[in-house]
């Protein structure tokens, strides 16, 4: 018997994980337009909050990644003090909790946040402090989260190395992996070799952008030289499924990513507004999932989008007729591929998740 349908009201009160979220691509319209008065940012195209909101959104007829990137740079222009970045951070891991998420992985690019003269290191303590305090001011209205960071290097950089070592260093403190983002076509991953080494040598985790914007030759060197543990989108996967008679062959590198369960960082609106799908309907993600890809669901930027990940599975639950069962499966298959430590993932999917699903079937 399949399980019940999603309604929002269910998708709203089931427990979410969220594994692929930019920090510098969620903030709160108005918290744009405030720290902009203070800092004298003048580039913004309007100040009224609403519109500023709508202006984010990128999915007009034609967009594109270059489009949908333009938003970044009014966002990263008002995060460069420690305040306003342990501001941005609170309302982030504050604003996910009100979404019903649990447990997330938060990435930023700490080079890009020094523009006033904060250090790479004040820029990732900043960070962090923020996610703490938004994490407990949720717990003040009773709602639980754990937030955790991802340093991402960017490809088109020279500083992976850097990045990848500011990362070991603050594993302690809340930072959980090292990745490396910005534009695949002319900057593969194997340009930043040695920050994937200097993370496998450390015994830390790795997500790596790939198969997004461009195709499997990304994900393959992802994957073959520098080890990723989980692709960031990854959907570009399926260009090595091939459709016979109805049934789908997986090509060699499509088995390999599948046999070994590497996740797939999947984010479908997103893909949408950069162009990578033409429409929800039309995504791979629903192939991806009907195969057994280890796929999760997640926003990417949700700014940027307009969507939280409640949204996100509504649109999906609607266009692919998901049932409750089928949310429990995607966000079981996020917490099996957090980089929590094991004791702590399997609490966080015995205690939180499998009772909180159980409990909407019963209320269903």
């Amino acid at each position: 018997m399949p399980g019940p349908t999603l309604t929002p009201d269910l998708i709203a009160r089931a427990p979410k994980v969220l594994l692929h979220d930019h920090l510098d691509g969620g903030l709160r319209p108005a918290t744009v337009l405030e720290i902009a008065r203070e800092v004298g940012y003048t580039g913004l195209p309007t100040s009224d909050p609403e519109v500023l909101a709508t202006w984010f959104i990128a999915d007009a007829p034609g967009s594109d990644l270059v489009r949908y990137l333009e938003g970044f740079a009014h966002t990263t222009a008002v995060m460069q003090t420690r305040e306003h970045l342990e501001r941005v951070a609170a309302e982030c891991a504050f604003d996910l909790a009100r979404d019903g998420v649990v447990y997330a992985e938060v990435r930023f690019a700490p080079e890009l946040h020094t523009e006033r003269g904060l250090t790479l290191d004040q820029v990732v303590t900043a960070v962090l402090t923020g996610f703490a305090r938004g994490s407990a001011a949720a717990r003040r209205e009773g709602r639980t989260i754990v937030v955790r960071a991802i340093l991402s290097a960017m490809r088109q950089a020279a500083l992976s190395e850097t990045i990848a070592e500011l990362a070991v260093a603050h594993r302690d403190q809340g930072v959980c992996g090292f990745d490396i983002a910005g534009p695949e076509d002319g900057f593969p991953p194997t340009k930043h070799l040695s920050a994937f080494h200097l993370v496998q040598r450390e015994n830390f985790h790795m997500t790596i952008h790939a198969g997004e914007a461009f195709g499997l030759p990304s994900i393959w060197e992802a994957v073959q030289f520098c080890d990723a543990e989980r692709l960031g989108h990854g959907v570009r996967i399926v260009d090595d499924l091939t459709n016979v008679d109805g049934e789908y062959r997986l090509g060699r590198l499509a088995n390999y990513v599948r046999d070994r369960r590497i996740p797939l960082e999947v984010c479908p609106t997103s893909n949408v507004h950069t162009g990578a799908a033409a429409s929800i309907a039309a995504h791979p993600i629903e192939l991806l999932r009907r195969l057994r890809f280890r796929v999760t669901l997640n926003t990417d930027n949700r700014l940027m989008s307009g969507i939280t990940l409640s949204s996100e599975f509504a649109v999906c639950a609607d266009a692919f007729g998901w049932t409750l069962d089928d949310m429990e499966w995607l966000t079981l298959n996020a917490a099996k591929s957090t980089f929590y430590p094991f004791d702590q993932r399997l609490a966080l999917i015995n205690t939180v998740i499998k009772p909180g699903y159980a409990a909407l079937r019963a209320s269903a």
